[in-house]
């Protein structure tokens, strides 16, 4: 799983805006797909309160998820991939810092 995202100009205290994508390369049938990104939802929806409880407004304005697997997942490994990439994200993405990506 890939992290990328632009840093917001001030910390803001609104959501923000989240891209879930997963390579048709890699994943022929939408089928499968579509099973993917409803995985990466889920788990952002239940951990998206780790951006938005950060101390002074979180710093991220756009953030994208990005599916890199070859293969499909079960849903503990793709929410424990996340949450290590949303951590990872708050320690990168400082207030100053204006845009990042992480894996």
């Amino acid at each position: 799983m890939r992290l990328v995202w632009i840093a917001a100009e001030t910390p803001t205290t609104a959501p923000p805006q989240v891209l879930v994508s997963v390579s048709k390369r890699s994943f022929k049938r939408a089928v499968d797909r579509n099973y993917l990104k409803r995985l990466l939802r889920e788990a952002y929806r239940l951990n998206k309160y780790r951006l938005l409880e950060a101390p002074g407004g979180h710093p991220v304005a756009l953030l994208a998820l990005i599916y890199t697997g070859k293969e499909k997942k079960p849903f503990t490994l793709v929410e424990k991939k996340l949450i290590s990439g949303l951590e990872r994200l708050l320690q990168e993405a400082t207030p100053t810092a204006s845009a990042g990506s992480s894996a």
